[in-house]
């Protein structure tokens, strides 16, 4: 076999791999890297979630294989969660269906809904899965601004006016990874409005809702009017219980695209494992204090972030949610781009970031920066920062990346 297969070469070299193969050479030589690249929560899950996992593991009834869709009371659950956070009432047999994590939901939906050849309209920058679960399924990808405004409107009608095929889907994602960036309910009803005009479903990527850091919560898409006949909306446990390895999220709204989803998902997987589905449906049920304090922490580091970093002459803009900042590489390394610069942090400050060219082009003069380690060690990074700009100077032809040197 002497070429790659059709899907395979429809995805561009990993990038965040380069970044990560300088990350495992330094911590194989004894250096401690401050680890700010992925978004991997360090905060344990709730403990009474972790109660009842326990309690749960261990049954014939719970060991066996489970229900793809979800287990009715985790989807009623999910639902009670909807009405209680949004107003939005949805009915768990229809409009909800539990997902492997929500990257898991974007990939299952893609291959749902995609025929070879048609147009997604996605962000740039934006999580990875947005644009790249498309494509596996054979789709083609036509890019919006991430910023909600004028902009973004216009490059939709564009897309619209001009791409052939028309386009069949736009991707949200508000509070976004990696920008960090926030829309509100007035940005929703004009999307829902252009999307109903132009036929057009709507995917909304809502992973980071409960990562808010003032008193003005995120809102769900499905509290416009009407925004059910055309859209789904997917949500995740990973970071608002700081559950991301057990793998669990949902994927609710428009019925048809609902069904559509659960029947592809009936082929692909059997469910999350029974216990950690009784684990996540106690999350949602249970006491939110847990959700409140990790809310606490998560702006405590990013106001840690924000002004150690600044003092080091790395100007970090403060998001107003999600766990990431988004930040302009400093002038003198701009040149370089994301991944050298990324490198470069490693080799020279041992911190690691994510390069911001791995979210889309557009986000190459940028590295996103995850508050997923302590208050401490983002301070400790900051002052690795400051002595290595200090040994730097403001010339470049000083601070070839190692890796680049070899």
């Amino acid at each position: 076999m002497t070429t790659d297969f059709h899907r395979i070469r429809r995805l561009p070299p990993y990038v965040f791999e380069q970044v990560n193969r300088v990350k495992a050479a330094a911590r194989n030589a004894g250096v401690d890297i401050v680890d700010l690249g992925m978004g991997n929560p360090d905060l344990d899950a709730p403990a009474h979630v972790i109660e009842k996992l326990k309690e749960t593991i261990g049954k014939p009834h719970t060991d066996r294989y489970s229900a793809s869709k979800g287990i009715p009371g985790l989807r009623r659950a999910q639902a009670a969660y909807y009405e209680r956070r949004f107003g939005v009432k949805l009915d768990p047999e229809r409009h909800v269906v539990a997902t492997l994590g929500s990257k898991e939901g974007f990939a299952n939906v893609a291959q749902a809904i995609t025929a070879p050849g048609d147009v997604i309209l996605t962000p740039n920058p934006s999580y990875p899965i947005h644009a790249f679960g498309f494509l596996m399924a054979g789709g083609v990808i036509r890019s919006v601004p991430v910023e909600p405004g004028p902009e973004f409107f216009h490059a939709m009608e564009r897309a619209v006016r001009h791409s052939i095929p028309k386009p069949i889907a736009v991707v949200l994602c508000y509070p976004s990874n990696p920008t960090a960036c926030v829309a509100d309910l007035e940005f929703y009803k004009d999307v829902v409005a252009f999307a109903k005009k132009n036929e057009l479903i709507v995917l909304s990527d809502l992973a980071y809702a409960e990562l808010y850091f003032d008193d003005n919560p995120p809102p769900s898409v499905l509290q416009v009017p009407g925004a059910m006949d055309v859209t789904v909306e997917f949500t995740s446990m990973s970071k608002t219980y700081s559950m991301a390895g057990w793998r669990m999220g949902f994927a609710v709204g428009n019925e048809r695209l609902i069904s559509a989803l659960s029947r592809v998902k009936s082929y692909l997987d059997y469910g999350a494992y029974t216990p950690i589905q009784v684990a996540a449906t106690a999350a949602l049920n249970g006491p939110q204090e847990c959700v409140a304090e990790m809310r606490e922490t998560y702006k405590k580091r990013r106001d840690a972030l924000v002004e150690s970093f600044g003092r080091a002459g790395f100007t970090v803009p403060a998001p107003k949610a999600s766990m990431f900042a988004w930040a302009p590489i400093p002038e003198p390394f701009r040149e370089m781009g994301s991944v050298e610069f990324a490198k470069l942090l490693i080799e020279k400050a041992e911190v690691a970031v994510a390069p911001g060219v791995g979210f889309g082009e557009h986000g190459d003069g940028f590295v996103r920066i995850a508050v997923v380690e302590n208050e401490q060690r983002i301070r400790q990074a900051a002052r690795n920062i400051r002595r290595f700009f200090d040994q730097a100077g403001t010339t470049l032809h000083n601070v070839v990346p190692l890796s680049a040197a070899r």
